[in-house]
């Protein structure tokens, strides 16, 4: 299957069983559900996975369970993320061996090197399989930032880099790159609070955080974005923003994981250092999923809700 970088497309949360083992069985339904829902890939083991708490035979695990429950539906996406260039070539070369259809590549984790460094790295982990890759650009999070330049150089040199996924929270970077490259990558929001303003300055995909609780919304809202049909769009994503911004701050993982729980897909487990919310923060985030079930709006398909 070749990979078409377009819709929305989940950076799904990795469910765990009480003994914090992932949950395969639930996996497996969670992620026919949102593929049933309009979305059009699956991206797997990122940060919202918690893939820095996977070993490589667990991703490896999830990589199958995903590939084998609609990996002939929707594209596998692998994200490859490691503090060593040779464990991260490793990792792509394991997710071809499952069946993945793409890489999603990250910079390295804990070293923060300069263009040079950084550029190696990417060239490495592409050229390490023949699976169609998305650079993942979070300078916020990983404090690596691949500057609109260095992205079309990477994209001159590599052919199978397909896209770019853009989670530098400032939506002038889309145009930026489009202004270098035109449609050579395919650009994806990686912001979730920013998928409507991204949409209108060229991107044509979500990798989405929150879609993991709600698909029927989230794929609605990308829809009525590209579709220009904006008076739609507004009224949804009015409704949206004060979930989706729960995808960007450092606690997201247990903030996501507890909307899935509250929505019936998922549980709010986590593997450590990582703790499940307590107190007023736990407190303060049901008040907002609360307020969003109550006002939820009543065009959205009933069975979504399930």
């Amino acid at each position: 299957m070749t990979v078409n970088w377009t819709g929305v497309m989940p950076a799904i949360t990795t469910c765990f069983d009480e003994n914090l083992q992932i949950d395969h069985e639930f996996t497996a339904r969670h992620v026919t559900w949102l593929i049933d829902n309009g979305c059009t890939g699956i991206v797997t083991n990122g940060s919202l996975g918690e893939g820095g708490a996977l070993t490589l035979d667990e991703k490896t695990a999830l990589w199958r369970t995903c590939f084998a429950s609609v990996g002939d539906r929707a594209s596998i996406i692998a994200a490859i993320a490691s503090i060593t260039t040779a464990d991260a070539v490793t990792q792509a070369k394991a997710a071809e061996a499952a069946g993945c259809h793409g890489l999603m590549v990250l910079p390295p984790y804990i070293y923060r090197g300069d263009w040079r460094e950084m550029k190696a790295h990417i060239v490495a982990v592409c050229r390490a399989t023949r699976l169609s890759c998305m650079l993942y650009n979070n300078p916020v999070a990983y404090g690596t930032d691949f500057l609109p330049e260095q992205i079309a150089e990477l994209a001159a040199e590599l052919p199978n880099l397909h896209a770019v996924k853009e989670s530098s929270t400032d939506v002038r970077r889309v145009t930026a790159i489009r202004a270098l490259i035109g449609g050579r990558l395919a650009i994806a929001v990686g912001v979730d609070d920013c998928i409507v303003e991204g949409i209108a300055a060229g991107a044509t995909c979500w990798i989405a955080g929150l879609v993991s609780a709600f698909p029927k919304e989230s794929v609605d809202l990308f829809n009525y974005a590209m579709e220009g049909k904006l008076d739609k769009a507004r009224v949804l994503y009015d409704w949206f923003l004060p979930l989706l911004r729960l995808d960007t701050v450092p606690k997201f993982v247990q903030l996501i994981k507890l909307v899935q729980e509250k929505v019936g897909w998922g549980s709010p487990r986590v593997r450590p250092p990582r703790l499940e919310l307590v107190g007023a923060e736990l407190a303060a985030t049901l008040a907002i999923i609360d307020q969003a079930l109550a006002t939820r709006p009543s065009t959205i398909n009933a069975e979504a809700r399930a």
